[in-house]
């Protein structure tokens, strides 16, 4: 339905989903990053974490890290500060670019992803994928894909 000013509103059926994708994120994430608490993590830790984990040689450039986890360069910094503290991480010079730094993941860190790991894969069976059946998340996948490559190509613009 549109408006004089060309606005194309939604419908019942768009606004219940919209809604409800909403409320899904934002509670999941919520609850996510409630049993991450007694482990010391925040949810933008452990993405952190997963991300130099998965990495090669558990080291990511700065730059490429912010760009993983959605962060500016300023926050990302402030985020690493704080887990240096803890001994999760260490920055260390990029021998190839002065300018460069690498977030590498120490082994206090590496330890700490797998303890926490397994609890973490826990609650998301709990709270999300043992919720829905297997053709459900094939679905969401499906319907989620183009989504996210959208939204990566105008991040990529801007």
């Amino acid at each position: 339905m549109e408006t004089e000013n060309g606005a194309r509103w939604l419908n019942a059926g768009e606004q219940a989903a919209w809604r409800s994708h909403l409320e899904v994120s934002k509670l999941l994430t919520y609850q996510l990053e409630r049993e991450l608490q007694p482990f010391g993590l925040t949810f933008n830790d452990y993405e952190i974490l997963v991300n130099l984990s998965e990495a090669e040689d558990r080291q990511m450039r700065m730059s490429d890290l912010a760009r993983a986890t959605l962060q500016s360069k300023s926050r990302l910094s402030h985020q690493i500060t704080r887990m240096e503290n803890a001994g999760l991480v260490k920055r260390q010079d990029c021998a190839s670019d002065r300018r460069g730094l690498f977030a590498v993941l120490t082994d206090h860190g590496w330890q700490t992803m797998t303890k926490v790991a397994p609890h973490h894969v826990a609650a998301v069976r709990e709270h999300f994928i043992d919720l829905l059946s297997p053709a459900d998340l094939t679905t969401l996948h499906r319907a989620f894909e183009p989504v996210a490559e959208h939204l990566r190509t105008a991040r990529g613009r801007v």
